[in-house]
């Protein structure tokens, strides 16, 4: 399985490590702001049920469709 790029990898020498776990622990965790977190949340929790109310009954067949049919792709490419 192929890795993604963004995942930091554990590095072999312990002390590089330990030096990376300070560092989060004592940087300023104030680099994000908590009302956009907090609305960013909140439209992530109704965008799936706002998105499914303007699709159609054929649309919502149509996606579900494919998705049984990539979930099956799956099972058979795994044999």
């Amino acid at each position: 399985m192929q890795e993604r790029s963004s995942k930091e990898r554990t590095p072999e020498d312990i002390n590089i490590l330990a030096a990376r776990i300070v560092e989060g622990v004592t940087t300023n965790p104030g680099d994000k702001n908590l009302a956009a977190v907090v609305l960013g949340r909140l439209g992530g929790k109704k965008g799936g049920k706002a998105r499914a109310k303007k699709l159609t009954p054929q649309q919502r067949s149509d996606i579900a469709r494919r998705a049984a049919q990539a979930r099956w792709q799956k099972v058979a490419n795994s044999q």
